[in-house]
């Protein structure tokens, strides 16, 4: 498991190339909040949006989550440890005024596009900062 890419990984470069494509630029790997130790994958700073790219192993998708049955118990507690992590991330950015998008791993690029771009805009609006 240690040899699994946490960064880069496929999904998240895909992602990434399509907003570029479509005229969006961001931060990589960052963290949105000074003060939070936690690094969205993609930060988009004037509309304070952070993007999460999940995996849905280590972060326990409702869809295609699976439980290991070699010690089951370890992995139970690791997984749900992130998800609450994930949660309090979350909430802690929702407190300091942005927006968490979190995608899995499984959603097809263009969904995962629309959902981004949806969001940046929506947070552009709102606050009166342009593209």
């Amino acid at each position: 498991m240690s040899k699994q890419k946490s960064r880069n990984t496929g999904i998240e470069m895909a992602l990434r190339k399509a907003l570029h494509s479509a005229g969006f630029r961001y931060r990589v790997h960052r963290r949105p909040v000074k003060g939070v130790r936690r690094e969205a994958d993609l930060v988009f700073g004037p509309a304070r949006v952070a993007v999460f790219v999940d995996g849905c192993f280590w972060h326990g998708c409702p869809e295609h989550a699976t439980w290991p049955k070699n010690n089951a118990e370890f992995w139970r507690e690791k997984i749900e440890t992130n998800r609450r992590r994930d949660a309090d991330t979350d909430a802690r950015l929702d407190d300091a005024g942005w927006l968490a998008v979190r995608i899995w791993e499984h959603e097809s690029v263009e969904v995962a596009t629309d959902r981004v771009i949806t969001a940046v805009r929506e947070r552009r609006r709102v606050s009166g900062v342009l593209q």
